[in-house]
Formats: C-alpha cells, sequence, structure tokens
C-alpha cells in the first residue's frame, strides 16, 4: 500500500530539518508540523543552525510541497519525505552541508550517506572547518549535552 501523499504549501520554517505546511483542501485547511526523514539538522544555537534553517527556507518557504507522510515523533511531528521546487529536502541539506544524515533514523536511507560524505569531502556547510578546527557537533550528541 501507497504511503498518503499530501500536497501542501509550507507557510513556516522552524530550523533546518522542520517545518510547518498547510494541507488539503480551501475552507479545510490543516496546519502540520513535519519533521524531515532522515535528516538531523543543527539546533538554532549550534554554528550553523541559523543557516541551515536559511536554506530550507530558501528552498521551501511559501512554496508547494510534496509530503509522503511516515508517521509520528514522540513530539507529534509530521515524520515525512518532503519535496519542494522538484528536490528532495533531506538529500538538498545533506548535500549542502546543512544536515546530517540521522543514523539512528535513516534506516532506509542509506542513499543519502555518499552525499554526506561528499559534503565533508569538499568542506560544504558545517563540515568547512574539519582541516585544525573544531569538529562540528551532531545536533543529537548537542542536545545530550544539554
Amino acid at each position: 500500500m501507497p504511503l498518503p501523499l499530501l500536497l501542501c504549501l509550507v507557510v513556516g520554517i522552524a530550523d533546518g530539518d522542520t517545518l510547518t505546511a498547510r494541507c488539503g483542501e480551501p475552507g479545510a485547511y490543516e496546519q502540520v508540523r513535519v519533521r524531515i526523514s532522515a535528516i538531523d539538522a543543527p539546533e538554532s544555537k549550534q554554528p550553523f543552525g541559523t543557516v541551515s534553517r536559511q536554506s530550507l527556507a530558501g528552498l521551501c518557504h511559501q512554496q508547494e510541497a510534496k509530503i509522503t507522510d511516515r508517521g509520528r515523533d514522540r513530539y507529534k511531528r509530521m515524520i515525512a519525505d518532503v519535496e519542494c521546487q522538484g528536490q528532495d529536502v533531506a538529500l538538498y541539506q545533506v548535500r549542502l552541508g546543512m544536515a546530517w544524515v540521522y543514523d539512528q533514523y535513516a534506516k532506509g536511507y542509506a542513499w543519502l550517506y555518499p552525499h554526506q560524505e561528499d559534503a565533508k569531502a569538499n568542506r560544504r556547510g558545517l563540515w568547512v572547518d574539519l582541516d585544525g578546527g573544531t569538529p562540528p557537533v551532531a545536533p543529537w550528541e548537542w542536545r545530550r549535552k544539554k
């Protein structure tokens, strides 16, 4: 059975991996908070947190999105594959170095890892300071330390 596909308008960007979308028919809209599947972007107070959010906003804000619902997380956000302007959003963010592949939740998304390695090798986004600088701290590690 195919997963539900929603056509929505992105009306808000919380951070580099979470957005708010207005889905449904006119007069029966529903606002949905969406966590993008398989990635974890820097938190707003982390280095690249603001840049990651701006990257997602540049691609999706006020754009139509195709959202494939994959379930809910513990915060009741929809976990979903999202496409904006013909781009897979998880791939877009990982390729630009704006998010990590979220190992714990990346089952079925192994195809993202080569793009993360390419972003690292080419020092894009959060991987810019790998030589001699402090390596970036993954958001799940950063949250655990808070």
